[in-house]
């Protein structure tokens, strides 16, 4: 899976518009960067890329790109 169908697989879990993140894009300045998208993301992990999310990897998360790394 290339990197931009990844970040297609998280605009389309946190329901934000085709377009709006990118690799370099900072968690912390995303309104839907709650604890519902956190969760929304453990499950994305778990069926998309088969991998055991846990909040201390989430916690270590800044950028798009960080979470990109982790679903390889």
């Amino acid at each position: 899976m290339t990197d931009q169908e990844k970040i297609k697989l998280l605009e389309d879990a946190f329901e934000l518009d085709e377009g709006t993140l990118t690799a370099d894009t900072e968690l912390s300045e995303l309104d839907c960067w709650d604890s519902m998208a956190k969760l929304t993301l453990i499950v994305l992990m778990d069926e998309e890329c088969g991998k055991t999310l846990k909040s201390d990897d989430i916690k270590k998360f800044v950028t798009i790109k960080d979470i990109l790394d982790y679903m390889e």
